[in-house]
């Protein structure tokens, strides 16, 4: 039976390590674990004190010896090695009175190959006072082992990539989500948008019922949140006002059956900053049914969005005095002319003096009085007209739905705020030359804006008249 036992079974003789933790008791070690951590030399005292006395064939098979006495003449190449290191627990466990153990642990073959096996070991009846035989069996577990290894390394393979991918990853489920639209369907409803609009009070609901399971370093570090915890405590902060509209967007997607989708949408971080997110959101092979796991990324899009706007205001604003420009001032005209709202109002503009300024003191001076230009007809004019520079020196204000009536009280305030602009600034005072139009329809708008023209450029010719000047450095 021992010769053909289908598993490797070793016979031993363990009498020299009982006499070696009795003449250790004898010196008063108690703990034996500590004994070992001490000086790890006295755990291979343990493991040379154990003589193999017999060995069957399935264990010279196992460790490929060709004999018995080839096998324990190279026992160290069989026991070596992270073996030492598990051996302590066996030990500790013969120490505290065990009549044996049951262990995981790792030998050698004499080829070479690492073996995990799984130890079992027992004092053979009427040798529990000397342990002087000792029945050991090791299953050879390698291939689970191996298996397992290679399931853990993937699993940390997997983890690692999400922990450490460079966008945010959510690992959410959406069952209650499904079940609330599964309940809202059976109730008859088809139109789902026209639900929503009557209910706007689902999407909260449905949002309240989302439950994250998990999310990445890297959400922590957009979102501004010192630890998970920290960030799923404070969700609300993080998924408010416009989120709400883009999620009754992402709802109906789901009603209408599409589990992939993406968006643009805007989240907070916990600092109170909003991010501006592109959001990739896919409900996961083997879910969709329940949708009970599905994985969103987010990625970060604050930086883009803050320069496509930067880029716009540019289309649309002139530089140096932050007014509108020329561009944006022809398409509003346009817009109005085929629109309205009438009657239309036009005011145009001219900086006094900008040439002798740029001449007698550079074009920095001019380009601060042109600045100053801009800060009055900015704090002039409301937010429903515009105000353009549309040439080195020129100006205008179209007002729509503004009467001439309208449009005078606004130059009135221009001039009272170009007054109080030389009071605030030393040197150079700004000047200038303004003319008022108005017209009721399309057809009249040039018409319009040649008599404002006009006027502008009669005023402008009074205020030279009044300053003796060369007018060819006006």
């Amino acid at each position: 039976m021992f010769e053909l036992a289908p598993v490797s079974l070793w016979l031993e003789d363990y009498s020299a390590l009982k006499q070696l933790f009795e003449r250790w008791r004898a010196e008063g070690v108690t703990d034996i674990r500590a004994h070992f951590d001490e000086n790890p030399a006295r755990l291979r005292e343990c493991t040379a004190s154990l003589k193999v006395l017999r060995v069957n064939q399935r264990t010279l098979g196992l460790f490929a010896a060709g004999s018995a006495d080839e096998l324990f003449a190279r026992l160290d190449s069989v026991f070596r090695d992270d073996m030492h290191d598990r051996v302590a627990y066996e030990m500790a466990e013969l120490w505290s009175g065990a009549q044996g153990f049951d262990n995981q642990t790792v030998n050698y073959a004499l080829d070479g190959r690492r073996l995990d096996v799984v130890v079992h070991a027992r004092i053979l009846p009427g040798h529990e006072a000397t342990w002087s035989r000792v029945l050991v069996s090791l299953e050879d577990v390698t291939a689970q082992a191996q298996a397992t290894q290679r399931l853990q390394r993937s699993e940390r393979y997997a983890r690692d990539l999400f922990e450490h991918s460079p966008v945010s990853l959510w690992v959410e489920d959406f069952s209650a989500v499904k079940r609330l639209l599964d309940d809202v369907r059976a109730q008859g409803i088809r139109d789902f948008k026209t639900f929503l609009k009557v209910h706007p009070e689902f999407v909260s609901r449905c949002m309240q019922e989302i439950r994250v399971i998990d999310v990445n370093q890297q959400t922590l570090q957009m979102l501004g949140a010192a630890s998970k915890e920290a960030l799923l405590n404070n969700l609300p902060r993080i998924f408010r006002d416009e989120m709400e509209e883009s999620f009754a967007e992402q709802l109906q997607d789901l009603w209408d059956g599409k589990l992939v989708q993406q968006r643009e949408v805007l989240n907070y971080a916990l600092s109170g900053d909003a991010v501006h997110i592109h959001m990739q959101f896919s409900v996961l092979d083997g879910h969709r049914d329940d949708w009970g796991l599905v994985l969103v990324s987010l990625v970060d899009i604050t930086a883009r969005k803050k320069a496509e706007a930067y880029l716009e205001y540019l289309g649309k604003h002139d530089v140096l005095t932050q007014l509108r420009n020329r561009a944006f001032y022809v398409e509003e005209l346009n817009r109005i002319t085929r629109k309205g709202p009438w009657p239309l109002s036009v005011v145009t503009i001219d900086l006094n003096g900008l040439k002798r300024v740029n001449d007698d003191e550079g074009h920095a001076a001019g380009d601060a009085l042109l600045r100053r230009a801009g800060e009055v007809l900015a704090k002039a004019v409301d937010a429903s007209s515009c105000a353009a520079r549309i040439g080195g020196d020129e100006f205008i204000i179209l007002l729509p739905g503004t009467d001439e009536h309208g449009a005078l009280a606004l130059t009135e305030r221009i001039v009272s705020l170009v007054e109080m602009n030389n009071q605030f600034y030393v040197g150079q005072s700004l000047s200038l030359a303004i003319g008022v139009a108005s017209c009721s329809s399309g057809d009249q708008v040039e018409a319009a804006l040649h008599r404002a023209d006009k006027a502008m450029y009669a005023e402008k010719a009074r205020y030279y008249e009044e300053i003796p000047a060369d007018r060819r450095r006006r």
